[in-house]
């Protein structure tokens, strides 16, 4: 565990005085914690007087397991719970301990007791802060893909109703409200993007999971078609082609209600593809009994950079100039692996299926890993 740097300066200033007491010869401040194989251990967070040797383990230490009238423990306790101790060791004596001396450690006991559960407090605090921002940013990276959904269905309506029509202005009032919307959620993930202390295992959980039916199994075909006509109508729009699945494998029917992720990573691959290929480059999906694929006929994305974009918070040299929290790959490829599955890019589409083309980029999902 990281500690910070007041506690650690608060626990150096408790030590200091000690110093002056001439029957001291160690004193040693344990933070208990559980050890990589889950049992508890202390974990030495000061010691005076100052030594850059390592102290062995408290558990390993066969010297201490021998009784001393020379030593003492310090118990650091909230309640009940004890949260560290402290080890005295006085210079060899054959008399008692100084009863002065045992207050004065009691009273630095209690100190670094109370001390030390503000810092744990402040830890945890911390991290439920930082999980929540992680959410916020997620939260906001996938609101994006309905939102411009949204935008182009507008847009695609406004060009069908004529000049006069009276519902024109209820067309362009959608427009502006999606775009004030949108402002919205760009303030929203610049403040998710504060820098806030991370969990000390790294771990990532997600709780995005699109809203799924209450049976048992589902269609992932049912949930990737209204992403597909979201994505057709988008290119209608840009000016580009658009290239659906020419086929349906038995495989997308009838799978584990855990699946449906499946339809986040598509909506994600797809956000990619309409936002970082060129203006003019073809897109397509198309379903196998290998996976899926998202591709485009743009350039080839950089060799340095094909496995730098799933890394979270990277930004591509084609990516560098468009707005956007570079977590989409990232985002993309966590979800295949809950799903023990594999998320890859290949440069050539055609090596997923023939007819796709020989050139350009292809985000190809696989349930089974190879």
């Amino acid at each position: 565990m990281k500690y910070s740097e007041r506690f650690l300066n608060f626990v150096q200033q408790q030590l200091m005085s000690v110093q002056a007491d001439q029957e001291l010869e160690h004193v040693v401040v344990y933070v208990a914690r559980s050890g990589d194989s889950g049992s508890p251990t202390l974990e030495v967070v000061g010691q005076w007087p100052k030594s850059d040797k390592v102290l062995q383990p408290v558990e390993t230490d066969t010297a201490l397991r021998t009784p001393s009238s020379n030593r003492r423990w310090y118990p650091l306790q909230e309640g009940s719970i004890l949260l560290g101790v402290i080890r005295a060791e006085r210079i060899p004596s054959e008399e008692e301990w100084p009863e002065s001396l045992d207050q004065n450690l009691q009273s630095m006991s209690i100190s670094l007791a109370n001390s030390l559960a503000s810092e744990l407090e402040r830890k945890k605090l911390l991290d439920q802060l930082d999980d929540q921002k992680e959410q916020i940013s997620l939260m906001v990276h996938q609101l994006r893909n309905p939102l411009a959904a949204l935008g182009t269905y507008a847009k695609l309506l406004l060009r069908k109703i004529g000049p006069e029509s009276e519902h024109r202005n209820l067309v362009k009032g959608l427009i502006t409200e999606q775009e004030q919307v949108d402002k919205y959620l760009s303030v929203l993930d610049q403040l998710s993007q504060i820098k806030l202390p991370q969990a000390d295992n790294g771990s990532n959980r997600l709780l995005l999971p699109p809203l799924l039916p209450t049976e048992t199994y589902i269609s992932v075909k049912s949930l990737i078609e209204p992403l597909i006509e979201r994505a057709k109508a988008r290119a209608n729009l840009q000016g580009r082609k658009w290239f659906s699945p020419s086929e349906w494998p038995t495989w997308m029917e009838s799978r584990s209600i855990s699946e449906g992720v499946i339809a986040e990573i598509v909506a994600n691959l797809l956000e990619n593809a309409f936002r970082y290929s060129p203006p003019r480059s073809s897109i397509g999906i198309e379903v196998t009994e290998k996976g899926i694929c998202i591709w485009d006929d743009g350039l080839p994305i950089n060799e340095e950079e094909r496995e730098k974009i799933f890394e979270k918070g990277f930004r591509g040299e084609s990516g560098s100039k468009i707005s956007g929290s570079g977590i989409g790959l990232a985002l993309a490829r966590d979800l295949a692996r809950q799903l023990d599955g594999e998320l890859k890019l290949v440069v050539n589409p055609n090596q997923f299926k023939n007819s796709l083309p020989e050139s350009g980029n292809a985000f190809v999902f696989n349930l089974e890993p190879k």
